[in-house]
């Protein structure tokens, strides 16, 4: 027997992902876990009917679970049946990758913003039909787990992935019904608690948010629910919260800096996650002498922050209040400036004059008037210590596109919006872009869809497939394609005869040089996309 299991206080995207990996792999039982979220248990309870999830007490008695799949963990929850050496286990996650794992365990997966994106990708490629139903719930998965794709960890996969549920009648109104659910009375009470034992710590110029409660029971009923809260009331560089339960405490954690790995932290604590959100259940610890490890540990966890001298230019050109606007756009003009700050005999700031605001006065013949009369005044500095994250509130309030640095009461030199736009992470590159939309221009439907299945039979046996050959060459000059090449970094001849029970058709092997030749059914086409029809010559074999 197999069975598909997720983590304990299952969310959404653990939930959705049960669903997933029962349409790919069909005879394997989604089992529910015992505690879930409220909202979801709330979805459940409306639409579960529909979907194939069992409980866990409603496994068949007597029955023994060879193979396991983990979705959303990494963490084996034991239930009824299982065996003391499982035949395999597969784990589907989109955190980071264990760096060890058990003999007979098996990884596949990415750092995704939901794990659900994994395998919606994977249904899409094997044209697997989906309900409304099965669209709206994996479409919550992948709301959930991005923060409707607000958090930093979303990547432009999850927003196809969801699109593609859309287009598959996925239900927003039922998706924001239920990811706005309403607060319970219990969670209330623990988050006015978590509210009361609220304390933050500034750490390398992160204010880093410590909470904790002790539930009313032992439920850890909606914890990343008040996570979420708390994280918009408070906006700190990360937020840690915990809550007891009799004996045991919950921690839950979330991160909006690259600067501070929460999946670290709850390693420390025996859990895991990733980097912008983790967690981990601490065993016979109480949560205030939790926290009081955390805030002992944190300090080596948490990077410096990016601060005004890292960006600064050293050394600021400023003009007097009393200066003519056309000798000020001389100076704009010599030097490339975009704008002065304006600085009284004191040497305070009382203003800052633009371009903008020079072209403007020029066009109005205001050649010989002050600049005080076109300069946006204003007492706008910030410290050579002060973060990044203050510099752009500034920018954004004032709209003050150049502010001055000021440093013992003098004004050593200033930061921009282009100094701001240069701490933005470089761009990915355009060349993997580039050849998927080659390969959908160049390959007739039929023949990528055959493809996507030969990649993604390689990699459930761990093997990685390339295409050589004139293929490659074909390819990248947009020529017609008439047949495909592969080599396989794995065993190829187990992965031909895989291929050749799947879908039929002849396998030679050449077992001397590990080499196989699959000539292809005449009616593979219709098994791989019956619904693209081609009138473009197909291949008859593959190597």
């Amino acid at each position: 027997m197999q069975i598909i299991l997720t983590h304990e206080n299952a969310d959404f995207d653990a939930i959705a992902s049960l669903l997933g990996v029962h349409k790919l792999y069909p005879q394997a039982q989604p089992v529910l876990p015992r505690r879930i979220n409220r909202n979801v248990r709330a979805f459940l309870s409306l639409y579960g009917r529909v979907f194939p999830f069992v409980e866990q007490d409603s496994l068949p008695r007597g029955s023994h679970i060879r193979r396991v799949i983990l979705v959303d963990t990494q963490s084996l929850t034991h239930v009824r049946g299982m065996e003391q050496q499982m035949e395999e286990v597969l784990v589907l996650d989109h955190h980071q990758p264990p760096e060890s794992l058990p003999a007979g365990w098996r990884f596949q997966g990415e750092q995704l913003g939901a794990n659900t994106t994994l395998l919606v990708e994977a249904l899409a490629a094997r044209l697997i039909p989906v309900s409304g139903a099965e669209a709206t719930l994996m479409l919550a998965g992948i709301y959930e787990d991005t923060g409707a794709f607000t958090y930093a960890g979303t990547t432009p996969r999850d927003l196809r992935a969801a699109a593609w549920l859309l287009d598959r009648e996925a239900d927003l109104n039922i998706v924001a019904e239920f990811l706005e659910h309403p607060l319970s009375p219990e969670q209330q009470r623990i988050y006015e608690s978590l509210q009361e034992h609220t304390q933050t710590l500034t750490l390398n110029g992160h204010p880093i948010v410590i909470a904790w409660a002790v539930a009313p029971s032992r439920t850890t009923e909606g914890i990343s629910t008040l996570a979420h809260k708390l994280r918009e009331l408070l906006s700190p560089s990360a937020l840690f919260i915990l809550v007891e339960m009799g004996h045991h405490t919950q921690l839950v954690a979330r991160s909006t800096s690259d600067d501070i790995n929460v999946a670290q932290v709850a390693r420390h604590f025996g859990g895991g996650g990733h980097d912008r959100a983790a967690a981990a259940l601490i065993r016979h610890r109480r949560a205030e002498e939790v926290a009081e490890e955390l805030r002992r540990i944190l300090p080596a966890h948490v990077r410096p922050r990016v601060t005004v001298r890292d960006l600064m230019s050293n050394g600021v050109r400023t003009v007097d209040p009393h200066t003519p606007v056309a000798e000020v756009a001389q100076r704009m003009l010599h030097t490339g400036h975009e704008g002065f700050p304006v600085v009284n005999e004191q040497g305070q700031v009382i203003g800052l004059v633009t371009r903008n605001a020079i072209d403007r006065a020029m066009q109005h013949r205001w050649e010989r008037q002050p600049v005080s009369r076109v300069m946006q005044a204003g007492h706008v500095t910030v410290a050579p210590e002060d973060a990044l994250e203050h510099v752009r509130s500034l920018m954004i309030r004032t709209g003050w596109g150049q502010i001055p640095v000021q440093e013992d009461g003098r004004l050593v030199g200033v930061v921009t919006r282009t100094d701001i736009i240069r701490q933005w992470p470089p761009a990915p590159r355009t060349e993997d872009r580039e050849v998927l939309q080659r390969m959908r221009d160049g390959f007739p439907p039929p023949l990528l869809a055959l493809i996507r299945q030969i990649g993604a039979e390689a990699a459930r046996h761990g093997h990685i497939v390339y295409f050589v050959g004139g293929l490659v060459r074909d390819l990248l000059l947009g020529q017609q394609i008439f047949d495909v090449d592969l080599v396989v970094e794995g065993d190829a001849i187990q992965l031909g005869q895989t291929l050749s029970r799947q879908y039929g058709g002849e396998v030679r092997t050449h077992s001397r040089f590990g080499t196989v030749k699959w000539l292809l059914p005449a009616d593979i086409w219709q098994k791989v996309a019956p619904a693209q029809p081609t009138e473009e010559p197909l291949p008859t074999s593959i190597d």
